[in-house]
């Protein structure tokens, strides 16, 4: 899989409160897609102390996301949250606004885990 370093929203981001990713996706930084798109999400380190994590993929006319739209989202307990576990892959809906960021909502009291979260035109299946 090849992953192109301006698509990466969180590169091994820890994890242990409510929080946005550690990028964000300008698109009009971003050349044109030929091709569907597709939102990787993979926890790099396992998880602890947590009951659920949400993550969802937002977007937002202004950069401060000051009123984000969910573009799509998926939920996970503590026991799927396992290192080097693809949590999803999902295809890029369409609807996305100028920036795009990802946003972690934390369920309980997370101690440990991190989360690589990008978009991608290949995915290994």
């Amino acid at each position: 899989m090849l992953i192109d370093s301006t698509l990466v929203l969180s590169d091994q981001q820890k994890i242990t409160s409510s929080a946005a990713s550690e990028h964000i996706i300008d698109q009009t930084a971003a050349a044109d897609a030929h091709h569907r798109l597709v939102v990787v999400a993979q926890a790099d380190e396992d998880f602890a102390g947590l009951s659920n994590l949400k993550i969802s993929l937002q977007t937002s006319a202004a950069e401060s996301f000051s009123q984000p739209t969910e573009l799509l989202s998926a939920s996970f307990a503590l026991a799927d949250l396992k290192s080097g576990k693809a949590l999803f892959k999902m295809v890029l809906p369409a609807g996305a606004l100028r920036y795009i960021r990802g946003y972690y909502t934390v369920s309980g009291t997370a101690t440990a885990g991190k989360i690589s979260l990008f978009i991608t035109d290949e995915v290994d299946m």
